[in-house]
């Protein structure tokens, strides 16, 4: 590989992991929700049967997860509490984000329809079933 044509791809991917962790900390959504979010990562995978979505939610009860659909997405949404909000303990390092959290997963042009769903070690685990 020519080495300027390196550079320049490592250059991409960087701006690229700049601008996803930025997301995944606070913004201010564009949805109906007029508050700071953060956006979970997100791993998708497809084969020729389904498309498989992995939302990273640690400490987020299945029964807090919505998921909704709008044109050519999905979108999870819940609030991650913080753990001991309630206690006298004193904020020492905050890295993990709580709050309300929106995420809009871009799904491919194909027909799916809604498979499984399950909370896998603190990972949403969603199964979209392609159709003919």
């Amino acid at each position: 590989m020519n080495p300027t044509d390196w550079m320049w791809a490592q250059a991409c991917d960087m701006i690229d992991q700049a601008e996803r962790m930025h997301r995944q900390f606070f913004r201010l959504a564009s949805s109906e929700h007029a508050q700071a979010v953060w956006e979970p990562p997100v791993d998708v995978f497809e084969d020729a049967a389904e498309v498989v979505i992995v939302v990273a939610l640690p400490g987020v009860p299945s029964e807090r997860i919505e998921i909704s659909t709008a044109p050519g997405m999905l979108v999870v949404r819940a609030r991650r509490s913080l753990p001991l909000a309630a206690s006298e303990h004193a904020v020492r390092q905050l890295e993990i984000p709580y709050g309300y959290f929106e995420r809009r997963i871009r799904l491919p042009d194909a027909r799916l329809e809604s498979g499984t769903q399950e909370l896998v070690n603190g990972c949403l685990l969603l199964r979209l079933r392609k159709l003919a």
